[in-house]
């Protein structure tokens, strides 16, 4: 009887326009509870609207505290993986390397070794392969595609940062029509491809 005449109110006051939160304050109910109760009275797109502009700050304060959230599981995750795994050594890094290529990199007849990606933590390691398989830095050239929005000189200083190249070794870039802007996840600033102008097994030494 007493849920019947909670009900009634919950749908009166969904009559009203009012949010499951604010018939949750006021009812006590659980907002699955109000979910199935009110799923067939759905409010209006004027008030959806209303209240996602009343809310913005709460729902920016939210995903703010989900995603910091997110980064320290991301942290303690990381910290357990580098302490199980420990320092990688020469032949790991070799083995590691080939199974990058394998999954990330350019499959071509011609005489290039290219990888492409966005992650800078991705590249450094690529590059770091090339190293092992003495390959001079020089040999490497590299092709940025950037967004239609973004500064290219700042792109290319970017970038020779992150991966240690010189600026002399960057092409001209390929610039994309969509915009940086818009992109919801970034993980650097737009992609990189590097290549390498020879046949990766004139450098290769067995571990």
């Amino acid at each position: 009887m007493a849920n019947k005449i909670l009900k009634q109110k919950a749908l009166e006051m969904r009559a009203k326009q009012m949010s499951y939160s604010q018939i949750k304050e006021q009812l006590g109910i659980s907002k699955s509870t109000l979910s199935e109760w009110l799923r067939n009275v759905p409010l209006s797109k004027e008030r959806i609207n209303e209240l996602r502009a009343n809310n913005e700050s709460r729902i920016e304060k939210f995903r703010n505290t989900m995603l910091a959230k997110q980064q320290v599981k991301r942290d303690v995750a990381y910290s357990l993986v580098s302490r199980d795994i420990g320092k990688m050594n020469k032949r790991e890094i070799f083995l590691a390397g080939f199974f990058l290529y394998w999954a990330e990199g350019g499959k071509t007849k011609n005489t290039t070794v290219v990888l492409t990606n966005t992650n800078p933590v991705m590249l450094k390691f690529y590059l770091r392969w090339l190293e092992l398989l003495k390959v001079p830095k020089d040999k490497i050239r590299i092709n940025l595609h950037l967004y239609s929005d973004m500064d290219i000189k700042e792109g290319v200083k970017y970038w020779s940062k992150i991966l240690g190249i010189s600026e002399s070794q960057f092409r001209k870039p390929y610039i994309k029509k969509s915009l940086f802007s818009a992109i919801t996840y970034k993980n650097g600033l737009g992609t990189v491809r590097a290549v390498l102008f020879m046949k990766i097994n004139r450098f290769v030494t067995m571990y």
